[in-house]
């Protein structure tokens, strides 16, 4: 029972409290039932009904009549007469003195406010504190402990990036002979940074080290370190360290380190002051580390250019792993090893499936395998066919089809010279990638959409790149100017303009692609937290001009490309209209004259594809 009104102590208040206003309010209803008018009173002092009368100072009447009855009423104003007609009709009357409540119950009632605002401060601070010793990790554990029976993940488990496991590896082995390093006088590297965009197995490396290693794995976040509270932070800090050193050998794998470790001294206020104090206990721990200490820390992020100088010079994060989006053969082992786990049809080709996702992390092909074996389930189908890869890979790089969306034929036709416009341009101009599929079907915030795919991976772009994509954005925008005149030109290529507009500006500012300005890098620091630009005035006056002029020479020699070709505009809009999406063979046949070809499953009520082109295609 005590801890209970330990625990609700503030909630036993309120239930008091209430009673006693649910007492008075029905005691009060009770004296209201009982009472009468004035005028009912002064009409039985005249008909001699009234026997005795008690009268109080705020003026309330309590009536005994001579049967026996009682009842109260309210003096409504000051009446000199009614002693005197009382007294002439031999009523009895007594004067009572206001009833008072006992002195307890008044300084209940008097200390109702202050007791109700004590419990609330009692509480708010009750939260606080439970939170901050939350926090200080006074009631519970810091971070994520696993123990090495309990990590089954191995580096067989991580495909897609070799060159990392092979740094990774020498960590493994220290951790498990750590005298074969000691015995030379070698010292193994106290932290390891990973770096690499969202998705590319930061984390999973980092469990596959401790399972090969067999040593338990504490985990936590940049930003749990991060409180409210002075102090917390580096209370946390000490705290993990505190539990890896209770094992002996143990990794700390701190994830997204830049919530904590971004350089000192560019931010403002309480907050950036707390990371201040994490970050330098951090430091502290990690230069507390001697030879016998068979502890790594190992981070992850995504931002190394934020990270303070201290953090990553050696003795502490001294060791950098790079993790890149996968290559082709990287992706193709990345969906070997999660094919494992799915059923797949004999006309699966994993090689194919893997030139078509390029640019794609290994998360990404995680959901793509996942995304394929759903729509095989919905389907009612027992095991994954190409069909539904594709279907998968449309839906995410294009974007979840929107069949509800209804669409006048105007807005159909001119998406389909939209979409015609971008196709043909991008065919047209060299160093475009090849176009992959052409749909009017609406997807994900797009009426249309035309997708190119890289025939390999691509490591650098050149300005003639920039410029022929360029052209090709504008496509869509200059088909309609063609077709229906520059005053019915439509908003659907407002992101168009967009994407070319920041493509021009980083050539001009970022890429050194301009002669007049000159390779300098005008574009703002983005570790600058004040986003002050490079260029002064006179320089974004000309630098804008540069913009300027890429566009419209650009503009100008996608239209010329497009009025040359009317009529391969008007074969592909026409198949468009009739198909809703071409693939990459049907565009061939257009772009060479030719007629465009029922798609492979028109004529399949079943919808079931037949992929073998695709095979083909990319052989």
């Amino acid at each position: 029972m005590k801890p209970f009104l330990k625990k609700n102590a503030f909630l036993v208040l309120l239930v008091f409290l209430a009673t006693i206003s649910l007492f008075s309010f029905f005691s009060d209803s009770n004296s209201e039932r009982n009472t009468q008018p004035y005028s009912t009173f002064v009409q039985q002092i005249d008909q001699n009904r009234v026997g005795q009368v008690q009268i109080t100072q705020t003026g309330q009447i309590q009536v005994s009549l001579k049967d026996g009855t009682t009842y109260n009423t309210i003096l409504p104003m000051r009446d000199d007469k009614l002693l005197d007609q009382l007294i002439s009709k031999n009523i009895t009357v007594i004067g009572k003195l206001p009833e008072r409540p006992s002195a307890l119950v008044e300084i209940l009632i008097n200390m109702i406010p202050l007791l109700l605002f004590l419990g609330l401060y009692l509480w708010a601070m009750r939260r606080m504190t439970g939170g901050m010793a939350s926090a200080m990790g006074s009631d519970k554990q810091v971070g994520r402990i696993y123990e090495a029976k309990d990590i089954k993940t191995r580096l067989t488990d991580v495909a897609g990036c070799e060159e990392a496991k092979r740094e990774v590896a020498e960590i493994v082995d220290f951790l498990r002979e750590p005298h074969k390093y000691t015995d030379v006088g070698a010292h193994i590297p106290k932290g390891v940074l990973m770096v690499g965009p969202p998705g590319t197995g930061k984390t999973l490396l980092a469990r596959a080290v401790a399972g090969e290693a067999g040593v338990p794995f504490i985990t936590i976040s940049g930003s749990d370190f991060v409180e409210m509270f002075a102090g917390v932070g580096a209370q946390r800090v000490r705290a993990i360290f505190a539990q890896a050193k209770k094992f002996g050998k143990a990794i700390i794998f701190i994830d997204e380190i830049d919530a904590v470790g971004r350089k000192r001294g560019a931010g403002f206020g309480g907050g950036h002051d707390e990371r201040e104090q994490t970050l330098n206990q951090l430091l502290v721990e990690m230069d507390g580390f001697d030879d016998k200490t068979n502890i790594i820390v190992i981070a992850a992020t995504n931002r190394a250019d934020v990270l303070d100088n201290a953090l990553i010079r050696p003795g502490r994060f001294d060791r950098q792993v790079t993790l890149d989006l996968p290559d082709l053969k990287g992706r193709l082992q990345i969906l070997q090893v999660h094919a494992k786990r799915v059923r797949l049809a004999r006309d699966v080709n994993l090689k194919t499936v893997a030139r078509g996702t390029p640019g794609f992390s290994g998360a990404e092909l995680a959901n793509l395998v996942n995304e394929a074996a759903l729509m095989s389930a919905r389907y009612g189908s027992k095991e994954i066919t190409m069909k539904y890869f594709e279907l998968a890979q449309d839906k995410i790089t294009l974007g979840t089809e929107r069949p509800s969306l209804t669409m006048k034929e105007i807005d159909k036709l001119r998406t389909a010279y939209h979409e015609a416009g971008h196709a043909i341009v991008g065919y047209l101009v060299e160093g475009n990638d090849p176009v992959h599929k052409v749909t009017i079907i609406p997807r994900g915030r797009a009426l249309g959409v035309t997708h190119f795919l890289p025939a390999e991976d691509q490591v650098y772009q050149s300005y003639s790149i920039y410029e022929a994509k360029l052209q090709m954005t504008y496509g869509g925008r200059l088909a309609e100017e063609i077709i229906f005149g520059k005053d019915y030109v439509s908003t659907g290529a407002s992101s168009d303009i967009q994407y070319a507009s920041r493509m021009a500006r980083a050539m001009v500012t970022t890429y050194g692609f301009d002669d007049d300005l000159g390779p300098i890098n005008y574009a703002p620091d983005q570790n600058d937290p004040y986003g002050r630009p490079q260029a002064s005035d006179a320089f974004a006056e000309r630098i804008d001009k540069a913009v300027l002029e890429i566009i419209k020479r650009n503009y100008d020699k996608s239209r010329l490309v497009l009025q040359q070709n009317r009529d391969i505009l008007e074969a592909m809009k026409d198949a468009l209209m009739e198909y809703e999406t071409i693939d990459k063979w049907q565009v061939e046949r257009i772009m060479n004259r030719q007629p465009a070809g029922k798609p492979r499953d028109w004529d399949d009520d079943t919808d079931d594809r037949n992929f073998e082109h695709l095979k083909e295609d990319n052989a």
